[in-house]
């Protein structure tokens, strides 16, 4: 498959490209960043062996290079409307970047869907990760009581996390409803008890040295239980990014998780 990657000099993105060169079945044609200063992603020491042309303009790419897959590690300012504008093209596209609302990722899936290609968002592409989320989601049905802390690098953008937000949206659907804490406590400090979401809180933490890690913690009389996932490497993310990559060839919609495309 003819690969681009935008967003190819952030941390994500950069370890997409070298993930895209390791595999046998993937070919990278394109790399995309916001006003670069390269023409050729041979300026760059590191990949001072290739031949593969830098664009600083997304329709550019699109429409010169024509690439079969799209993976974009970009920021949730621009991620919506790169994955609509790569839709768009007829392009199948594999999306990190985070904070896309229902409503937004409904109408890329309708357009996914009106040009019959594949399309992956995923909040996180770690596996070990995905598993966080559906053994949390198990768990919540016989523990109501839960609170989740997620916590990464201080370069983050958003928060919380996507991760969190689907871990939440996961667990609500299996949980009896229960807004946690005393009904009648106060914050001392504004935001104390951090964000709510269906009566559950989400605490976020921002930090440098950290990368992606996140605490989902139960409670209940006499007993607690805590489901954890690390990611001390980006490289945790990359088999899964690339299963996604090969997966948007086997489908004509979006589909939001990855965890929807593991067997």
């Amino acid at each position: 498959m003819r690969v681009a990657v935008s967003g190819f000099k952030g941390r994500m993105g950069h370890e997409v490209v070298k993930t895209v060169l390791r595999e046998a079945d993937l070919e990278l044609v394109a790399v995309l960043d916001h006003e670069p200063k390269e023409k050729n992603i041979n300026e760059i020491v590191e990949f001072s062996s290739l031949d593969v042309p830098v664009f600083g303009n997304l329709n550019e790419m699109l429409e010169e290079i024509k690439p079969d897959c799209v993976v974009d590690f970009t920021t949730p300012k621009v991620g919506y409307s790169n994955t609509k504008t790569i839709l768009e093209h007829g392009v199948r596209a594999v999306v990190g970047t985070t904070g896309f609302t229902p409503e937004q990722i409904s109408e890329l899936k309708s357009i996914a869907e009106s040009k019959k290609i594949g399309a992956l968002i995923a909040p996180n592409f770690a596996v070990g990760a995905v598993l966080m989320m559906q053994f949390a989601q198990k768990a919540a049905k016989y523990f109501p009581n839960v609170e989740i802390i997620e916590l990464h690098h201080d370069n983050k953008l958003d928060a919380p996390s996507g991760t969190a937000v689907k871990t939440a949206e996961m667990m609500a659907e299996t949980r009896e409803f229960v807004k946690q804490g005393a009904a009648d406590e106060v914050e001392l400090i504004e935001g104390a008890r951090g964000a709510e979401y269906e009566g559950m809180r989400i605490h976020s933490v921002r930090l440098p040295g950290l990368v992606a890690h996140q605490e989902v913690i139960f409670g209940a009389e006499g007993q607690g239980l805590t489901i954890r996932h690390d990611s001390y490497d980006r490289i945790s993310f990359m088999s899964g990014v690339a299963l996604s990559v090969r997966k948007t060839k086997e489908l004509e919609t979006l589909i939001y998780g990855l965890e929807n495309i593991l067997d």
